[in-house]
C-alpha cells in the first residue's frame, strides 16, 4: 500500500453523478457568486477594516485590500481550475486525492474541520453578541454565555453563563433550511447577501460626503506616528515596528484584512449541485472575490474619510463596533444607520453559518463516499436528495460546541484550516500539470507554476505568521486525524488495497503517525504542559493499537500470498 495512493479521475467523475442519485444539481454561476459573496462578507469587513487601519496601515488600508486580494487571487485561480475540471463536491479534500493521494486527502479533509465546523461554531456566538447588543441586552447573561464564562455585575454580584442559547437557535434554523434542499439555502442566502450588501453600498454612498480628506493625509502611517494610549498611560497601538508604517504597514494591514477574504473557496465545495460547473465554478469563485475587493476598497476608503484612523485603536471608540462609532460621531442624521450596520453584521454572519455548515457537510459527504467516513454521512434524504444525516450529526457537534464553549477558545484555528487548504490546492495545480499535461481544462490558471509558487508561498507564511498556541492546537488536532485514519479510514477505503499492502514496508506505513507521535512527545517535554503531557501519552497507547491493527492487515494479506 502506498501512502500516496491516488483516486482514478475518471472514476471520481462516474461516481459524482451516480445515475442521477447523487446531488441535485440546482446551482447557477448567479447563486454561485452569492454562496462566495456570502461566505465572504460577514463581519470582517465591518471589524477588519477598522483593525488595519488603526494598528497598521492608516488610510491606506485600500491599498492592504489590494495585497490581500491578490493573495487570495492566486488560490483563487488554482481552485478555479479545479472546480472546473473536477465538478464534484469536497473542495481541496477532492482535489487533493487525485493530485496527492489518499493520505494527503485525508489530512486537508480533517483540517477543513477546522475551517467549516469550527468556523460555523464560532460565527454563531458571535451571532449571539450582536443579537443582544441589537436588542439593548434583554437576554440574560446565563444563556448567552457558555459554562465556562462568567461576569461580575455593576453590583459586584458574579453571574455565571449556562449555556449560548442563541447560537444554538441560529444553528438549528439554518440546519433545517439546509435540509430542505440547496435551492431554498441558496435562495435565502441571495436574499441576505442583497440585504447586507444594500447596506454596505449605502454607507459608501452617504458616508462618501461626509468624507475629510484632512483625514487622508497623510496616506500612509509615518515612522514617527507616536503611540497612541490611553486615559491610563497604556499603550494601545505602538507603530515602530516594520509592519507598522509606512509601505511596511501596508503589508502589515494586508495580514490582517486577508482573514476578511475567506470563503471564497467554500463555493467549490457546491460543485456537485452546479448546473454547468465547467463554466460556471470559475465566475462563482472569481466574480465573488472580484464583488468582495470593490466593494472593500471603497467601503475602506470612505471609513478612513469619514473618521481619523487613530481612533479605530481606542476602545472608548467604538474599536470593534468602529463602523457604527464613525456613523454616529462622524454623519449627523444618520443614527438609523448605525443600526443597520448591525443589523448587516447579523445578516452576514448568518450567511456565512449557512454556507460554511454546507461546505462541511460536502466535505463529509465526499469523504463517505470515499468510505474514510462512516456511511451516514453520504446518505441522502429521500425526497430534498440532501444530506441530512450529515446536517443533524454537524448540528450535534457544532450545537455542542457554539453551546457550551467559549468563542474565545478557537483562536485562528478557523484560518489555518483555510491556509493549509490553500497551500496544497496551490501544490496539487502544479503537480497535476507535471503528471497530467493532456488532461481536459474548462479554465486554465495563467503562469503556471509561478501562481500557484506565489499562492503557496504566500499562504505558507501566513501560517508561520500564526501565534504558537494556534499553531500547538492545530497540530494536536491534525495528530488525532492521523488517529482516525490509521484506525479505521484506510481499511475502509473505497481504494484499499490489500496485496499493495503487502508490498509496502512496515517502516513505511507507519511512518505518517510515527512522526506525529515523536512530534507530540518533544511538544510534550519541551512544554512540560500537564495537558499536552497527558494527551502525548494518550498518543502513545493509541500508536499501538495503529501498529497492532496494521500488523494484523500486513498479516492477513501476506498470508493469502
Amino acid at each position: 500500500m502506498s501512502l500516496f495512493r491516488k483516486k482514478d479521475l475518471a472514476a471520481m467523475l462516474a461516481q459524482a453523478e451516480d445515475g442521477g442519485k447523487g446531488l441535485k444539481r440546482t446551482l447557477g454561476a448567479g447563486n454561485l457568486i452569492a454562496l462566495g459573496v456570502g461566505a465572504i462578507i460577514g463581519a470582517g469587513l465591518f471589524v477588519r477594516t477598522a483593525a488595519a487601519a488603526g494598528q497598521a496601515a492608516g488610510p491606506a488600508v485600500t491599498l492592504s485590500f489590494i495585497v490581500a486580494a491578490i493573495g487570495c487571487a492566486f488560490a483563487g485561480l488554482c481552485y478555479a481550475e479545479f472546480a472546473a475540471m473536477i465538478p464534484i463536491s469536497g473542495s481541496a479534500y477532492a482535489y487533493s486525492y487525485v493530485t496527492m493521494g489518499e493520505t494527503v486527502a485525508w489530512i486537508i479533509g480533517w483540517a477543513l474541520i477546522m475551517e467549516y465546523a469550527l468556523g460555523a461554531a464560532t460565527v454563531s456566538i458571535a451571532w449571539s453578541e450582536y443579537l443582544n447588543k441589537l436588542l439593548g441586552h434583554r437576554i440574560p447573561y446565563e444563556w448567552c454565555h457558555s459554562p465556562f464564562e462568567s461576569l461580575a455585575d455593576a453590583t459586584g454580584v458574579v453571574r455565571h453563563g449556562i449555556m449560548n442559547a442563541p447560537a444554538l437557535v441560529i444553528l438549528l434554523l439554518l440546519t433545517l433550511l439546509l435540509i430542505k434542499g440547496t435551492q431554498e439555502s441558496a435562495m435565502v442566502n441571495a436574499v441576505i447577501v442583497f440585504v447586507k450588501v444594500a447596506i454596505v453600498l449605502i454607507f459608501i454612498v452617504v458616508g462618501w460626503q461626509f468624507i475629510d480628506t484632512a483625514n487622508h493625509s497623510p496616506y500612509l502611517i509615518p515612522a514617527n506616528q507616536p503611540k497612541v494610549l490611553d486615559g491610563a498611560g497604556k499603550v494601545l497601538a505602538d507603530y515602530s515596528g516594520v509592519f507598522k508604517h509606512g509601505w511596511g504597514g501596508v503589508l502589515g494591514g494586508a495580514a490582517i484584512v486577508f482573514f476578511a477574504f475567506i470563503g471564497f473557496d467554500a463555493v467549490s465545495t457546491a460543485a456537485q449541485e452546479a448546473k454547468n460547473p465547467k463554466r460556471d465554478m470559475p465566475i462563482g469563485i472569481l466574480g465573488s472575490l472580484a464583488v468582495c475587493t470593490v466593494l472593500y476598497i471603497l467601503f475602506g476608503h470612505v471609513l478612513t474619510g469619514v473618521a481619523p484612523w487613530t481612533d479605530f485603536v481606542d476602545p472608548t471608540k467604538g474599536k470593534e463596533a468602529s463602523v457604527a462609532y464613525a456613523i454616529s460621531e462622524y454623519m449627523p442624521g444618520y443614527g438609523w444607520l448605525a443600526k443597520a450596520v448591525t443589523i448587516a453584521i447579523l445578516a452576514g454572519f448568518s450567511s456565512v453559518i449557512l454556507v460554511m455548515l454546507m461546505g462541511q457537510s460536502r466535505v463529509f459527504f465526499s469523504m463517505a463516499n470515499d468510505g474514510l467516513l462512516p456511511k451516514v454521512f453520504s446518505e441522502l434524504h429521500p425526497k430534498y436528495r440532501t444530506p441530512y444525516k450529515s446536517n443533524w450529526i454537524l448540528f450535534v457537534f457544532v450545537g455542542a460546541f457554539a453551546a457550551f464553549v467559549p468563542g474565545s477558545v478557537a483562536g485562528d484555528l478557523t484560518s489555518f484550516g483555510t491556509l493549509f487548504a490553500f497551500v496544497l490546492v496551490s501544490a496539487g495545480i502544479w503537480i497535476l500539470r507535471v503528471k497530467s499535461p493532456n488532461m481536459e481544462r474548462p479554465f486554465k490558471t495563467p503562469l503556471v507554476p509561478l501562481v500557484p509558487i506565489l499562492g503557496a508561498v504566500i499562504c505558507l507564511a501566513m501560517i508561520l505568521a500564526l501565534d504558537g498556541q494556534t499553531l500547538k492546537v492545530a497540530f494536536l488536532w491534525m495528530v488525532i486525524g492521523l488517529d482516525v485514519y490509521y484506525l479505521y479510514s484506510q481499511s475502509n477505503s473505497k481504494i484499499f488495497d490489500g496485496p499493495s499492502l503487502a508490498k509496502t514496508s512496515y517502516v513505511t506505513q507507519m511512518l505518517p503517525i510515527v512522526l506525529a507521535t515523536i512530534g507530540l512527545i518533544a511538544l510534550a517535554v519541551i512544554t512540560m504542559d500537564k495537558v499536552t503531557v497527558f494527551i502525548a501519552i494518550a498518543q502513545l497507547i493509541l500508536l499501538v493499537f495503529a501498529m497492532f491493527n496494521q500488523m494484523t492487515m500486513l498479516n492477513k494479506y501476506t498470508g493469502k500470498q
